[in-house]
């Protein structure tokens, strides 16, 4: 079946409210190709409706790569990293989707919650803005209301195509994916504010995505990542001074502080 085909029955099946239908479909729509921004950009919407935040972001992500100005794109992205509590990279992608779609209230409206998110994490009262009101458009209201009272569909884990493994050090955590042989063009790394997102895409192989959300914040202008012959080694610069017991958010326990050693004075009698 061709890709415009598939992306016709995946808007189908998302005006259905059938979402796991529709991400299926815009896979295959984007395996068919030609892998469009606009395949990648609504698939991050029914990722959306999935609960999937973190694919969600990827997705968007790869449309913004595709087409820089489509505002829909960095949306989208601003939702997902909202539901991800990501409010400074939600921030920034809003800010850039909102100077491609003069007007739009959405941006305006999201912006203003996500200044509200921030300001809440920082312990300050957010600055009152006096703004003249905004008509919702007919797209704003849909993608609104798609957004509100998701519901995520847990599924069971598949094995991963490449293992991984982790250490802390007092600054950092130093995550190592074993890919043997993986062009450096292939490997596509992107950092949040407690998001990590990995691409490795080798054509005529089956795609890897690594998208966890961490135990703890970082500093994502601080991380980075080398691709050697043998492994993917990727540093994350801790914004805490905590040890990491585990490397996803998911049940995470209570962070463990730092030990500083002191040194010990020992008093000779005589």
């Amino acid at each position: 079946m061709a890709a415009s085909d598939l992306e016709s029955k995946a808007k189908e099946a998302f005006f259905d409210d059938d979402f796991e239908l529709a991400a299926e479909l815009y896979t295959q729509a984007i395996d068919a190709g030609p892998a469009t921004a606009d395949l990648y950009a609504d698939r991050a919407q029914a990722h959306i409706k999935l609960g999937n935040y973190t694919e969600a972001v990827a997705d968007a992500n790869k449309a913004i790569e595709l087409d820089p100005t489509m505002h829909k794109a960095y949306y989208r992205k601003g939702a997902a990293c909202m539901k991800l509590e990501e409010y400074q990279t939600a921030k920034a992608a809003l800010e850039l989707g909102s100077s491609y779609a003069s007007g739009d209230s959405r941006f305006t409206r999201m912006l203003k919650e996500c200044e509200e998110r921030i300001a809440e994490e920082a312990n300050q009262a957010p600055v009152k803005k006096v703004e003249a009101p905004v008509a919702a458009t007919v797209e704003d209201r849909e993608d609104v209301a798609n957004m509100e009272n998701t519901q995520p569909v847990v599924e069971p884990p598949s094995k991963p195509k490449y293992r991984h493994d982790f250490y802390n050090s007092s600054t950092e955590v130093v995550l190592t994916i074993f890919a043997k042989g993986v062009p450096a063009d292939c490997v596509v790394v992107d950092f949040g504010e407690q998001m990590l997102s990995v691409s490795i895409e080798v054509p005529g192989e089956e795609p890897y995505h690594f998208q966890p959300r961490l135990f703890s914040k970082i500093i994502p202008e601080k991380c980075k990542y080398l691709v050697l012959s043998t492994k993917v080694e990727i540093r994350l610069a801790k914004a805490e001074q905590v040890t990491w017991t585990t490397l996803d958010y998911s049940g995470r326990p209570k962070a463990l502080p730092q030990k500083i050693s002191t040194p010990v004075v020992y008093m000779l009698c005589s």
